[in-house]
């Protein structure tokens, strides 16, 4: 699984008839501590994710898992919203001091595409 954001929504009046009724998102990929990476890419999403959202989304033969008995022709999915990320914080280096604090918390809300 990856992180993504959602940035926009596709529209097609055409498209392949099992993919019909399905909502397709464009997302950016995100590293673990939420940066963008990479190109964006269109997912179908079986969340009901917005813009800005931040999500997890499967590639391969598992994106088609969630529409099954259905197997579209879906190379990724968006399978979960995340409410927070928590990382654990580099260890200093020796001899110096550790500082307060945890993890990284991030919740992004959006409005839905």
């Amino acid at each position: 699984m990856y992180l993504g954001r959602v940035v926009g929504c596709v529209w097609a009046t055409v498209k392949d008839p099992s993919l019909e009724g399905q909502r397709m998102l464009v997302i950016q990929p995100l590293t673990p501590d939420l940066r963008d990476t990479g190109k964006r890419l269109i997912c179908l999403d079986t969340t009901g994710a917005g813009a800005g959202e931040t999500i997890y989304w499967v590639r391969g033969k598992e994106a088609s898992f969630p529409f099954l008995p259905k197997e579209p022709p879906v190379d990724t999915t968006v399978v979960g919203i995340v409410d927070s990320v928590h990382l654990r914080e580099a260890a200093p280096p020796s001899g110096a001091p550790p500082h307060g604090g945890g993890g990284r918390k991030a919740r992004r809300k959006g409005k839905p595409c």
